[in-house]
């Protein structure tokens, strides 16, 4: 089973910048680049996920703390 592959638009400068920036480099294409750093940071898009308990501490942390009421 093949993925089906999508088109993302870039500016047009920021894909001349990139493709200098990987010159010499292991990426092939810009694409190659995107995807790679996509697939990379991704999960940095996740929530975390806590514990009840843990966040009851955290909570409580930051309203010793004075960020929270």
């Amino acid at each position: 089973m093949s993925t089906r592959l999508l088109k993302i638009r870039l500016p047009e400068n920021l894909i001349r910048e990139i493709q200098a920036n990987i010159e010499g480099t292991s990426f092939k294409s810009v694409e190659d680049f995107v995807e790679t750093l996509v697939m990379r940071r991704s999960h940095e898009l996740e929530q975390p996920v806590y514990t009840a308990e843990e966040e009851t501490i955290i909570k409580e942390r930051l309203r010793k703390l004075g960020y929270i009421e």
